[in-house]
């Protein structure tokens, strides 16, 4: 992984949060979970939990009742509340040496969000899709509390290191994982229930971070990888000498950068002239479209447009897509925005001022950490104002400013086995939960033949270590990604896929197919409604029982071949099979013994699905769907839900 804002923000963790929980005070202390405006699951028992001195009587009063406890030679207290009905708001209120009230309770449905980027990627990043729905986003009844990112490695957190529950209102919505916001609001409507989400999620996390210690046993080539951490001087030492180094690249980089030397004018200023630069085509990467090939470093690059007068003295926009990897962007000289790494869209707002009518001149100092540096292909590169736009794509100029190694490599503490389970999960076991929405598998999808191991893994050890064995386990299947290949060929994010369907054996589990709802050039594709609602939709037949409506696409089930004919059974179709938007079945490959598929031709028959080719006179396996971005892949039922990616091999 290129150097990112990621490895800032671990570069900042202190060693306190590789240290145990803070010893116990003479004074009750609640967890950060047990917190004003909080939602507790309703119909089942109810912990509640903290710290106190040794031997310290607490009482806890709730809806006229009282409950005592006595904290243990460890300090730990905990009392269970009776099955609450959903309702309130409601207090709850603590007495011992000191006295504490809870206000603002709600009881409804609690569900633990997590996962990787998708799962974390807030509402703020998706608002330009969803302006309505930010707008009205003012429910009381539907809550977030946000885990802070925390790892460790020897023993688990007794708690969360900060986070606070809040509600629903349109500046507050921007911070709710967008995912799980949908999920909730659909949920919350059709139950009328208060929702609760935890978003515990952490981006770019591989599966095996969220296992706990005793999990891990299970594979023992992470628990191998997990022991040097293990040592918080190894830690500590790591991180500061790969700090030092990245910082030094930095440095280097910046003393090397002929746009930024001393005693002459900044390529970034208005007066600058880019006399003699050479140009290329804008969205595009240097490496393939310049004679500067895979060089990493600094690449300054100049638009000058054309302004009218009718934009300019009123607040603007410049979006220039995804860039790879850095940027700091200036307008007329001015700073208007910059991003540490390449995955966040640049949508860079500026007030008044900074655009003038006539020649305006914008410069993006691009920085290449490891790789292809440029402009992602497919995206919006625009300047918006006053209800007019200015299409940026064309021509830019362009001058290398440094050329320099690729930067140093850093150790992604968060990612290694274990560590978010200990400082993310194991201090949220006592909160009472209707269920797990889960959102991974894109880190795990370079070596997918464990997947369906550690996934399986995970859902077993959540449900022990919340003490809840039939925990529902709501999953979304990962979605369309990457070019479209014309051919047939292997694909880690099909094989995740298919993993992931056969997961579905598990009890308790649903999952969302999303083949259509990716992007091919973006990893954090923008529709996370569908994604909520293909969600709401499993966990309604999962978590609430309802056998009625249709919550999932048709599910690969069995394969009879007569012939050079494969006919296909599909489990629970929900409704009849359909090709999407009419015409002929896509998606289907088959393969004889050789395993050298081709594109095959397919018909509905019924409930049923024909396939054959005349190439393959002997057919062993069917694959469907088997590509990163499986483009035409059209098998759905009437209720319009996708087909999982599947292949029959066993």
């Amino acid at each position: 992984m290129t150097y990112n804002a990621h490895f800032l923000s671990t570069l900042g963790l202190s060693l306190a949060l590789l240290a145990t929980a803070p010893a116990a005070q003479a004074t009750v202390r609640l967890p950060r979970l047990v917190s004003d405006g909080m939602v507790l699951q309703r119909d089942t028992p109810l912990r509640v939990w903290g710290w106190a001195a040794p031997g310290e009587k607490v009482a806890v009063s709730f809806q006229g009742k009282a409950y005592t406890a006595t904290a243990s030679p460890k300090g730990e207290w905990q009392v269970q509340l009776p099955a609450q009905k959903a309702g309130g708001p409601y207090e709850l209120k603590i007495d011992a040496t000191n006295h504490l009230v809870v206000k603002d309770i709600l009881v409804g449905d609690v569900w633990l969000c997590s996962g990787q980027s998708n799962m974390e990627t807030p509402m703020s990043r998706v608002r330009d899709k969803y302006p309505q729905e930010v707008a009205q986003a003012n429910n009381p009844r539907i809550r977030q509390f946000e885990v802070p990112l925390t790892y460790a490695f020897n023993g688990s957190k007794a708690d969360l290191t900060g986070g606070k529950w809040i509600s629903t209102t349109p500046e507050s919505v921007l911070k709710f994982s967008a995912v799980g916001y949908f999920f909730a609001k659909e949920l919350q409507a059709k139950y009328n229930v208060p929702v609760g989400i935890i978003k515990d999620a952490v981006g770019g996390s591989p599966a095996e971070a969220w296992l706990s210690a005793d999990a891990l046993k299970q594979f023992p080539k992470y628990e191998q990888q997990v022991a040097p951490y293990r040592d918080s001087v190894f830690v500590a030492g790591t991180r500061q000498r790969e700090g030092a180094a990245v910082a030094d690249w930095y440095k280097r980089l910046h003393q090397a950068d002929q746009g930024e030397q001393p005693g002459q004018p900044k390529w970034s200023a208005a007066t600058y002239a880019a006399t003699g630069w050479a140009t290329m085509a804008v969205p595009g990467y240097w490496a393939s479209q310049t004679p500067l090939g895979m060089v990493n470093g600094v690449v300054w690059f100049k638009k000058e447009v054309d302004v009218p007068a009718a934009m300019v003295g009123q607040p603007a926009r410049l979006e220039l897509g995804t860039l790879v990897d850095a940027d700091s962007t200036y307008i007329n000289g001015q700073l208007v925005g910059t991003t540490g790494y390449q995955y966040p869209p640049r949508k860079y707002d500026f007030g008044p001022g900074v655009l003038k009518a006539g020649k305006n001149m914008i410069t993006v100092r691009l920085i290449s950490n490891g790789g292809r540096g440029g402009f992602t292909m497919g995206k919006e590169y625009r300047l918006v104002a006053g209800g007019q736009t200015i299409d940026l794509k064309g021509d830019w100029q362009y001058k290398l400013g440094a050329t320099m190694p690729p930067t140093p490599g850093t150790t992604t503490f968060q990612y290694q086995p274990g560590g978010l389970f200990n400082g993310m999960i194991a201090p949220v076991r006592p909160y009472a939960v209707k269920g797990v929405l889960w959102y991974q598998g894109e880190s795990n999808a370079g070596r997918p033949d464990d997947y369906q191991a550690l996934l399986t893994g995970l859902i077993q050890d959540w449900r022990k270590q919340l003490n809840q064995p039939a925990l529902p386990f709501i999953y979304a299947q990962l979605p369309n990604f990457q070019a479209v290949r014309k051919e047939p060929s292997e694909s880690g994010w099909a094989a995740v896929r298919d993993a992931q369907r056969r997961t579905l054996a598990v009890p308790h589990t649903g999952m969302a197919v999303l083949l259509d709802v990716g992007e091919w050039n973006d990893i954090h594709p923008l529709d996370k409604q569908t994604v909520g609602h293909r969600l709401a939709l499993a966990a309604e037949k999962v978590a609430y029982g309802d056998a009625k409506t249709v919550t999932a696409g048709p599910l690969y089930q069995s394969a009879k071949t007569v012939g050079n004919k494969v006919t296909l059974t599909f489990a629970s179709p929900g409704s009849a099979l359909v090709a999407k938007g009419g015409g002929p079945l896509t998606g289907f490959a088959v393969a004889g013994a050789d395993k050298k598929f081709v594109w095959a031709q397919a018909r509905l028959e019924g409930d049923k699905v024909v396939v054959w080719s005349d190439q393959v006179p002997a057919p062993v396996t069917v694959r469907y769907a088997w590509a990163d971005n499986p483009e035409g892949a059209n098998l759905y039922n009437q209720a319009g839900l996708p087909t999982s990616t599947f292949t029959t091999e066993r």
